[in-house]
């Protein structure tokens, strides 16, 4: 059924979850969680493991291989006694104790992911796999960032989780894409065979401090432009669109998620849709006014519009984004003129 795995929590045949270690359950360990997040030193990853050691009862560990993440992004938590950073690349097994996995390890900007597309779709393939094994070890519950590429060059517009999508499984970003799509596949898979846990959540452009400040996307593009005092490139024809989600509202929605009872996949994601030429407008006025727009020729495969349809995210998670893209683009622009040197503007 076309349905099924969009809507349902319970499948015929499922087994129930693997059992964690009696160590979880100790009269020592009852205040801790153990939460494993990979790659956690990237830009989404490090504001999540911000957020998940807000909570005192939270012990966090982090696996990443700095392909596109940094330490910088986690120097506050150096150190700190709930905290664990570990060098590790998930296309190898990883053995730890934890009752949660966020498992966002992936390159997920264009620049990156072509540069290594058979890294990438073995971090999306063997990746997920291994921590779905340690998943099933351990008796954790799983989140898989996934993403609205599943959705290709959608057909259908706004995208909602039962479309099954419109991808072009040989062209040159179909190692994230399809990488994704089987990521996916796993996740169900195991869930269904072996009863793990599991949650997936779509989603959508992201956008906020700590951005890889040249990493090919087009928010970071522009103010990185707009800043250097250089014309914002719009790729042909300008009238392409995207939705623009602010980081926190992301990890907002990823711990509903996480903590709450529907596998998922659920969108998430700012519905507000932009053009190109909007963007680079409005990134414009608010950065610097004397730059110049100049048209660049297009990407192969970019969809020509992206949109969230949000609304099973508002039922079963009762989440909504916040801030809005004029409210979210300043506290971008802070950061990378702080780590661009720029001075502020007078």
């Amino acid at each position: 059924m076309a349905t099924e795995a969009a809507n349902g929590n319970s499948h015929a045949g499922a087994k129930p979850p693997p059992t964690p270690s009696p160590l979880r359950s100790s009269k020592f360990l009852q205040s801790n969680m153990r939460v494993l997040v990979t790659g956690g030193a990237g830009f989404i990853g490090s504001h999540l493991v911000d957020k998940l050691m807000e909570n005192e009862k939270n012990e966090v560990i982090v696996a990443d291989n700095y392909f596109t993440g940094s330490k910088d992004n986690l120097r506050k938590w150096i150190g700190h006694p709930r905290f664990e950073l570990i060098r590790h690349d998930i296309t190898e097994p990883l053995l730890v104790e934890v009752d949660q996995i966020y498992h966002l390890a992936c390159p997920a900007s264009p620049i990156f992911y072509k540069h290594n597309p058979v890294k990438t779709i073995k971090t999306n393939v063997i990746g997920t796999l291994n921590m779905l094994g340690l998943a099933k070890r351990v008796g954790a519950r799983i989140l898989l960032t996934s993403t609205s590429e599943v959705y290709g060059d959608p057909l259908q517009h706004p995208q909602t989780e039962e479309y099954w999508g419109n991808v072009n499984p040989i062209g040159v970003r179909s190692c994230y894409d399809e990488g994704k799509r089987v990521a996916e596949t796993l996740m169900f898979d195991y869930h269904r065979q072996h009863g793990i846990e599991i949650r997936i959540a779509r989603i959508f452009n992201t956008y906020g401090p700590r951005m890889n400040i040249d990493d090919g996307r087009v928010v970071s593009n522009f103010i990185a432009q707009a800043l250097r005092g250089e014309p914002l490139t719009v790729q042909a024809p300008g009238t392409q669109t995207r939705s623009f989600c602010y980081v926190s509202d992301m990890v907002d929605g990823l711990i509903r998620l996480m903590e709450g009872e529907n596998t998922g996949p659920i969108n998430i994601g700012n519905p507000g849709e932009f053009t190109m030429m909007e963007l680079a407008e409005i990134v414009k006025e608010l950065v610097e006014p004397s730059v110049t727009i100049k048209n660049v020729e297009n990407t192969p495969d970019d969809p020509r519009q992206r949109k969230p349809d949000i609304t099973k995210a508002k039922q079963v998670l009762g989440w909504t984004p916040k801030v809005t893209l004029r409210e979210g683009l300043p506290l971008m622009e802070e950061d990378f003129r702080k780590r661009l040197g720029v001075p502020k503007k007078a």
